[in-house]
């Protein structure tokens, strides 16, 4: 439950992320404030001449106690209610997906009208899914999204989105 552990970056991890976009027309560069994000950012942005903006609402959600704890290490009842109903059955100390959904939903309402990538974590790619496409969890938890998978949106003017691109294959 890797959430607002702010552990760095694989260099591994890193090159996927820069290959997974190299050939990606984008004008803005967003990152939430986790370094393992920050430094995915920087080091695409040094690629292409363009300055991260730092949000620490595109943070990945707040798993509370259990942040930085394997799956095997938390009571397993618990989680699997959690994973049921992350609204109602957040980890002890942690975030509710309504205040996941709510932040990122202010953070897509800031966003600038060009082309934009944003580096976050898949908490928050659910959430923004939740907020611009309606998804329900069912919908949410349909798909994986492993580290270094791109989700390519076309956000219109009333906020909602079509989803044009989904690459979750391993980089080479």
């Amino acid at each position: 439950m890797l959430g607002r552990t702010d552990s760095p970056v694989t260099a591994e991890g890193l090159a996927a992320c820069v290959a997974r976009v190299k050939s990606r027309d984008f004008k803005a560069l967003v990152c939430s404030d986790l370094i393992r994000s920050q430094a995915i950012a920087d080091a695409i942005g040094r690629e292409r001449g363009l300055a991260p903006t730092t949000d620490a609402r595109w943070r990945e959600l707040d798993f509370g106690d259990w942040d930085g704890l394997a799956a095997a290490e938390i009571d397993a009842a618990a989680l699997q209610r959690f994973w049921d109903d992350p609204d109602g059955a957040a980890p002890p100390g942690g975030e509710r997906w309504s205040d996941l959904v709510a932040r990122i939903t202010d953070a897509i309402e800031d966003l600038t009208p060009e082309t934009s990538l944003i580096v976050t974590h898949g908490g928050a790619i659910r959430a923004a899914l939740r907020s611009l496409c309606g998804f329900g969890l069912r919908e949410l938890w349909a798909f994986d999204l492993p580290y270094a998978a791109l989700v390519t949106l076309r956000i219109w003017p009333d906020r909602t989105a079509q989803i044009v691109g989904l690459q979750t294959d391993p980089v080479s």
